[in-house]
């Protein structure tokens, strides 16, 4: 884990995947301890993510400021930025998803269905296809509403399940356990000074996703430019 942001009122990790957010029933030493072992204080959680995803994720330091932040996310005034890899192609290069949502909680699943049904909520998000190796493709998920496994519950719903995620449809597990979906970019208001305040989490070490780090870089020139 390595840290991208610290001040007076919160701190954003890039969590590595494969490790716990908080402890666990596997007693693996999670995110939340290290920490705030770090910071010699008690840290809050704001959001939570899969233990095989990496990225941002931001605590609190504060009840206060964990309340804020936490309003924000609930009227999705934070702007969550999502990286994952696929193998399959999803059927255009970009596009909008709408499916309805069912949690199995003995499963610790969520079910994808193109229409409403009882017990579903509305999953929502944007994506767009950024570049290809020879064998996977990267795409930019930006999540237009928050639900339990929403990205890999909907790539998986068109056919397009992420790299290593077994437990949605992919062949075979990668041998740290991980998924290919990142916590790419975080953007929200700072609660205190109230200026926006983004942070971008590297990406994985890992060769697969090492593979897209010239197509990151291409974008960020382009993104450059056209702001110039």
């Amino acid at each position: 884990m390595k840290k991208l942001h610290d001040d007076p009122s919160l701190v954003i990790y890039n969590k590595a995947p494969g490790m716990p957010v908080q402890a666990d029933k596997t007693g693996d030493v999670s995110l939340l301890e290290l920490a705030e072992k770090y910071a010699k204080r008690t840290l809050h959680l704001v959001h939570r993510m899969d233990r095989p995803v990496s990225g941002a994720i931001l605590l609190a330091k504060t009840k206060a400021v964990m309340t804020a932040l936490t309003e924000q996310f609930r009227s999705r005034h934070i702007d969550k930025e999502y990286l994952a890899i696929v193998q399959v192609m999803p059927p255009q290069s970009e596009g909008t998803l709408v499916h309805y949502l069912r949690k199995n909680e003995a499963k610790n699943i969520s079910v994808a269905f193109p229409e409403e049904q009882p017990g579903t909520e509305r999953a929502e998000l944007h994506y767009r296809v950024l570049g290809s190796s020879e064998r996977f493709h990267l795409l930019h998920i930006q999540l237009l509403t928050g639900r339990h496994h929403q990205i890999r519950a909907q790539l998986a719903a068109i056919g397009s399940p992420i790299r290593g995620d077994v437990k949605y449809g992919f062949k075979r597990s990668n041998k740290d356990r991980s998924i290919g979906l990142h916590s790419w970019k975080l953007s929200f208001e700072h609660p205190h000074s109230g200026e926006t305040l983004s942070v971008v989490a590297p990406l994985p070490e890992e060769v697969v996703w090492q593979a897209f780090a010239g197509v990151l870089a291409e974008m960020g020139e382009m993104e450059h430019g056209l702001k110039g």
